[in-house]
């Protein structure tokens, strides 16, 4: 007997996390180099004594903080194992085989895995030679078809970001009948004051989902936690459609205890945005061509050229994230290690 499953998985691209490697300097996945602050460290260890009882299956904790912090409604929020579950909640939630998920290219790398997963169609528009969403084609490629529109601001791999005028506008003239995500993963690091929080924009429109996460500006990226705001149908449907006691219970006391020293947290992020504009002041001045980036990464839009730079940096023992033939992701770490970057992007000679 021969198991069979789905014919078309195998055409569906795996996800490529950023890679691990002994000894060297890991600026890849976009996590808190300074990881979770004590105080929650402590809360996960106490926590831990209790892992043998199902976590809160509504994170009802979590949800009822949240929403005081929002003011939102409770019935408004959908909790899940990350951002990049809510997601892939949310082509469940809105579409079926006949139906498209609309997002721009390149973005978040998961958005065409979840949309084939959830066995609906996919669409894409690609990014301006800026590197910034092109809402007006995007606006152009909505068809009849068209359920979900993910909006990754600030976009990863590029950390571009959409401005408050062309979203709204962008959002205004959105049909009836679809859904668009504002995936605000790297929301924390903003410092433009041009770029809009999403949570204002939802709160004026009945087709607005906002997704957070603690994975990288609270530093839990290894416990799985964020959250969606959303009208009420969506938020209802997103639970609907979620796996029972995804969340964990540490993950829903280390959110919790994280809201509790959010000023500190914040602080952080601050410091790693200035760190950020450091790094890429100084690409600039070596003659990289780098995008403005609003997120805790920079982006080096490098071409054929990608794979010959990942390969100088893993030999000065820096890991970066490379996509091949587009460009190379650069997370922020602390000052010492991105000193260690700009040391090796100084000194990289491209092929000829």
């Amino acid at each position: 007997m021969t198991a069979r499953t789905r014919a078309d998985l195998e055409s569906l691209p795996g996800y490529v996390p950023g890679r691990s490697i002994p000894g060297a300097v890991k600026l890849a996945s976009n996590e808190a180099s300074a990881g979770p602050l004590p105080s929650v460290v402590a809360a996960i260890r106490d926590a831990a004594e209790g892992v043998h009882r199902y976590p809160d299956n509504g994170t009802t904790a979590l949800v009822d903080r949240l929403a005081n912090r929002l003011d939102v409604p409770p019935s408004h929020l959908a909790v899940g194992a990350g951002s990049v579950a809510l997601c892939q909640q949310l082509v469940q939630a809105t579409c079926g085989p006949t139906d498209e998920v609309l997002f721009a290219w390149r973005s978040f790398e998961a958005y065409p895995i979840i949309t084939q997963v959830a066995g609906a169609r996919q669409r894409t528009v690609a990014l301006r030679r800026d590197h910034t969403h092109d809402l007006d084609r995007m606006l152009d490629a909505i068809t009849p078809t068209t359920r979900l529109v993910f909006v990754c601001n600030p976009n990863n791999p590029t950390g571009t970001a959409a401005r408050r005028d062309e979203l709204v506008a962008f959002l205004d003239a959105v049909p009836d009948g679809v859904v668009v995500a504002l995936d605000e993963a790297y929301h924390e690091f903003v410092t433009d004051p041009e770029v809009p929080d999403g949570m204002e924009l939802y709160r004026h429109r009945d087709n607005v989902a906002v997704l957070r996460t603690f994975s990288k500006a609270y530093g839990l990226a290894g416990l799985r936690v964020g959250y969606c705001a959303a009208p009420e149908p969506v938020a209802t449907a997103l639970r609907k459609v979620s796996v029972p006691f995804s969340v964990t219970s540490l993950a829903q006391v280390a959110a919790l205890t994280s809201l509790d020293v959010e000023d500190e947290m914040l602080a952080r992020c601050w410091g790693v945005a200035a760190e950020r504009d450091r790094v890429r002041a100084g690409l600039l001045a070596m003659g990289y061509f780098v995008p403005p980036s609003q997120a805790n990464f920079v982006w080096l839009p490098l071409g054929q050229q990608t794979a010959a730079f990942n390969e100088h940096c893993l030999e000065h023992k820096i890991v970066v994230r490379p996509f091949p033939g587009d460009g190379a992701r650069i997370t922020i770490g602390d000052a010492s290690e991105n000193e260690m970057f700009l040391a090796a992007a100084a000194d990289f000679q491209p092929p000829m």
